[in-house]
């Protein structure tokens, strides 16, 4: 097929010999097939922020460090170049977010290399070659969807444990492969500790696996692996060889909702003494 423009640099250094077709087109990538000498990849295409339906950015940037002050400087301003700047933290996130999670053991991709825009990357596959299936696409059996959802409530503690979360997983960016889940699409992954919304994030990722493989095996619809894991990781106990069960008790106290407004009553009135005691000197000085 034609060579698309955004791959064109990387053909024109050798980093890619041939496109063969494409792959996919997401909402905020397009992926083909290329040939990288003798090897057959993938090329990940980013969409240009203004053609890119992924509008929630923001909440996943936050807690990503900008050395460069007058890098940060620049995109808190909105200029032209600060939103460039921001592109390629948003793109080298993922490729960043892809080495980091193999290393510390999770299933993704293994990357080759993030280049103007376009991630190169290894290209899952069946048993027969052709490229994996979503898990959207795949039917399982009662017995392989409890093995399945076991592989991806490990992946999610690795993953913790990488002090990452994925931010955005479910049955469309999972592969399956004769292995099992392999997951995809990272770009928005965040750090757990410097992110505000990393725990409610946890929880939709974790329970979004637990209600697609909750339909083939519905046991598995009372697990709460999100609560367990985010409670051990605050108490600095949530380790890579920690047993999880799946089951957590949740504090039921309800709050003293009366007692809390007491003392911010209490607190008002504190402060309205002392900012009259203060007119009052005034008053006396004058």
């Amino acid at each position: 097929m034609k060579v698309p423009q955004r791959i064109q640099p990387l053909v024109d250094d050798g980093l890619v010999d041939e496109v063969l077709r494409q792959l996919m087109s997401g909402k905020e990538a397009t992926v083909y097939v290329v040939r990288c000498g003798q090897e057959i990849r993938c090329a990940k295409v980013y969409k240009d922020i203004e053609n890119r339906s992924f509008k929630q950015a923001v909440q996943y940037r936050e807690g990503r460090k900008v050395r460069n002050s007058r890098r940060a400087r620049a995109m808190e301003k909105g200029s032209n170049f600060g939103r460039n700047e921001q592109e390629k933290i948003w793109q080298n996130a993922e490729v960043d977010a892809l080495y980091r999670l193999d290393n510390a053991g999770v299933r993704v991709p293994e990357p080759y290399g993030c280049f103007d825009g376009v991630l190169l990357m290894e290209l899952v596959t069946d048993a027969d070659g052709f490229a994996a299936p979503r898990l959207a696409d795949v039917a399982l059996t009662p017995e392989q969807a409890v093995i399945d959802h076991g592989k991806m409530i490990h992946y999610a503690r690795l993953m913790l444990c990488a002090g990452l979360i994925h931010g955005d997983l479910s049955e469309f960016n999972v592969l399956v492969d004769e292995y099992g889940p392999v997951i995809i699409d990272l770009p928005q992954a965040v750090d757990a500790s410097a992110n505000n919304n990393a725990k409610w994030m946890l929880e939709r990722d974790v329970d979004n696996m637990r209600q697609y493989y909750g339909q083939y095996a519905p046991e598995l619809l009372k697990t709460k692996y999100a609560k367990e894991m985010w409670a051990l990781y605050e108490a600095a106990e949530l380790t890579i060889d920690v047993e999880l069960t799946g089951q957590f008790i949740e504090n039921t106290e309800s709050a003293d909702v009366d007692g809390i407004l007491d003392e911010i009553n209490a607190a008002r009135e504190e402060e309205l003494e002392r900012l009259a005691r203060i007119q009052f000197a005034e008053e006396e000085v004058e």
